[in-house]
């Protein structure tokens, strides 16, 4: 199964040359399958059964080997490559930093800066819920997706900060219709109406 970033080489036809999809290509052409090496190596007219395949997420740093078919093993090389390409050529808007596990983060003492942020959240959380189930798990799938969009440097219909910032302090919000809680890795932060 081809993850988030796969790219292939071709070590005996092409010296070592890495093919994969950057941002133009993945913007101007039609590629239903464009993270996948079938996609890759058809696009490039390269005979897959030759190819060595790889696949890396920029954001973990994990570099998976998915086949060496050719004679050579490039893989010490490819990881290096890969390891070292800027991923704003693949992919324009992506925002590489830590992800951040925010129950494994010692939270703040709650207090007015928190509060602020929650209450910012559940506003845009009013104009969202509408449109998704109204329950908890509703409400803390709206904060991992708020956090998810902060590695994108995209323009949302929607102000995330709120979350995120919360998410980044080792905060998760969350509504079970009527009160509001922050989760952390310690238990219930707080909870309350606002």
């Amino acid at each position: 199964m081809c993850e988030f970033f796969s790219f292939c080489t071709d070590p005996e036809g092409h010296g070592g040359k890495r093919f994969y999809f950057n941002w133009e290509q993945r913007t101007t052409l039609d590629l239903g399958d464009c993270d996948t090496h079938s996609g890759i190596c058809k696009h490039y007219g390269l005979d897959e059964d030759k190819c060595n395949k790889y696949e890396f997420n920029p954001l973990t740093k994990k570099f998976t080997i998915d086949q060496i078919n050719s004679p050579v093993d490039d893989s010490a090389q490819a990881h290096d490559w890969v390891d070292g390409l800027d991923f704003k050529k693949v992919v324009e808007p992506l925002i590489i930093k830590p992800i951040v596990n925010p129950f494994e983060i010692d939270p703040p003492e709650i207090g007015e800066e928190q509060l602020a942020l929650l209450k910012k959240w559940a506003s845009v959380w009013n104009s969202v819920r509408d449109s998704v189930r109204d329950s908890v798990w509703a409400s803390v799938r709206a904060s991992v997706a708020a956090y998810s969009s902060s590695f994108f440097g995209i323009k949302y219909d929607h102000d995330f900060s709120p979350a995120i910032t919360l998410w980044e302090q080792g905060l998760v919000p969350s509504l079970d219709g009527k009160t509001w809680r922050l989760h952390s890795k310690n238990g219930i932060a707080w909870e309350g109406e606002l």
